[in-house]
């Protein structure tokens, strides 16, 4: 006997979705505490060998995070991402063929404040990147920070993020036989103090280093502009030599992260809250700009390509801006 099930009503699928936006939220606002105090608070109990069991590990598998990764495919695949992705909703949108018998180096832009479309889209299979782009791997670049955190580790690496660091990088750009893409978000934890709401300046005139990369390593560039990655929270006004915005720009130097002030809407109401706004998001991936290696580039040939880079992600968001009802009078800027 075939047994069939009844569809999820719409609020029940609603609360489903705000459920796994609730869980990203706090999984990178919170969840790395809470490994922490797990891992030492187990030292005190009668569980205690379990935090040394995980203790050596740790110790073993240390460089795990700069050779790949170790991605878990039914985490990536897992049903709650989906949800996550119709609660925006977000789309993955390809504009051209990526040959997976080459490595590619992705800059990500913009930041936001929590890299929602980066996440959904490189770290998760909700919007379809296999299917879109058969034969690549996608590999986020995180802030190696977050990778010395107990048991959080292992959460990203089942996602296929690594370090932000050149060791972790190099790895996926020399394996052999190609097919992997390395995203790095470009404007990082700074590019992120300026994410708000009609927002489109980009972290990006003297950010030059994945541009060096790439020419190391022959990797073609892909530039992906993510349309409507700023609408998703509001933020305290810090403008450029408030005190807060020193502040922020100190902390960011202490710690190697920002601390946005961000807001948008709550669990049961939507004037106020942690939740991002039910905003949708299209991330565009653009055509691939081919590359030349040379093992030692000069700063000559680096400025040219990130020139070249510049004009291509400028001419991304000029071709599609009007389709994600950005103002045919806005234009990107680069600080």
């Amino acid at each position: 006997m075939k047994v069939e099930f009844a569809p999820l009503s719409i609020p029940l699928k609603r609360r489903l979705q705000t459920a796994s936006v609730v869980q990203w939220v706090f999984s990178f606002l919170g969840l790395a505490q809470c490994c922490i105090v797990l891992f030492i608070g187990l030292f005190f109990t009668r569980l205690w060998l379990v935090s040394v069991l995980y203790a050596t590990w740790w110790l073993l598998d240390w460089d795990k995070p700069s050779k790949g990764g170790r991605r878990i495919h039914c985490i990536r695949n897992s049903v709650i991402w989906r949800y996550m992705r119709d609660y925006f909703p977000a789309t993955l949108v390809k504009t051209a063929e990526l040959d997976p018998s080459e490595n590619y180096v992705v800059g990500f832009h913009p930041h936001g404040v929590l890299v929602a479309g980066a996440f959904l889209n490189f770290c998760t299979e909700a919007t379809g990147f296999s299917q879109l782009f058969p034969g690549m791997t996608p590999h986020m670049m995180m802030l190696t920070l977050w990778f010395r955190v107990p048991f959080f580790r292992d959460i990203l690496l089942s996602g296929g993020l690594v370090p932000s660091d050149k060791d972790s990088a190099s790895y996926v750009l020399r394996r052999r036989g190609g097919g992997n893409m390395l995203a790095i978000a470009v404007g990082g934890a700074q590019e992120a103090l300026d994410a708000r709401p009609g927002a489109f300046t980009l972290l990006l005139k003297n950010r030059k280093g994945f541009i060096r990369l790439a020419i190391e390593h022959g990797a073609p560039l892909v530039p992906v502009f993510s349309f409507g990655e700023n609408e998703l929270f509001d933020q305290v006004d810090n403008p450029k030599g408030s005190w807060l915005r020193r502040t922020q720009h100190r902390l960011q130097q202490i710690m190697g992260i920002s601390l946005p002030l961000f807001h948008a809407r709550g669990v049961f109401q939507y004037s106020f809250g942690l939740l991002p706004y039910r905003r949708p998001i299209f991330t565009v991936v653009g055509k691939p700009i081919k590359v030349e290696k040379k093992h030692n580039p000069s700063q000559e040939e680096v400025d040219r390509l990130h020139q070249t880079y510049i004009e291509e992600l400028c001419k991304l968001f000029e071709e599609h801006k009007t389709k994600y009802n950005v103002p045919e009078d806005r234009h990107l800027e680069f600080i």
